[in-house]
């Protein structure tokens, strides 16, 4: 079996590669092994974590949430409930953003929701 030499595409996949791994720490943006697995580590990292970030977005617009609902006189739960009795179709992130940025309208909702 004859031998194979890579030629122009290792070496343009070997570019991509070590372009990609630019500003990492020592041999993992010199050398085409160790950028290899660092890049791929960080591509299953930065996978992982769009999903993590998510979660935590919710868990913070909960927090917000349930803060500006005790100001009112309820709780998170509470709330969600007679918001969804009432049909007020709004979502964690905008009443999360109505009780960072603007309280009374967010009692407003509460109080429409209440009634």
């Amino acid at each position: 079996m004859s031998r194979v030499k890579g030629g122009f595409v290792t070496r343009r996949r070997h570019k991509e590669v070590l372009k990609r791994s630019r500003g990492y720490y020592g041999a993992r943006h010199r050398s085409f092994r160790c950028a290899k697995e660092t890049l791929e580590r960080g591509l299953v990292y930065a996978y992982r974590d769009r999903k993590v970030n998510k979660r935590l977005m919710r868990r913070l617009w909960i927090v917000r949430i349930n803060a500006a609902a005790r100001a009112c006189g309820m709780s998170y739960s509470t709330l969600m409930h007679k918001l969804k009795t009432a049909r007020i179709g709004l979502d964690r992130k905008a009443l999360a953003y109505l009780a960072f940025t603007d309280a009374a309208a967010f009692e407003q909702v509460a109080r429409q929701a209440a009634d």
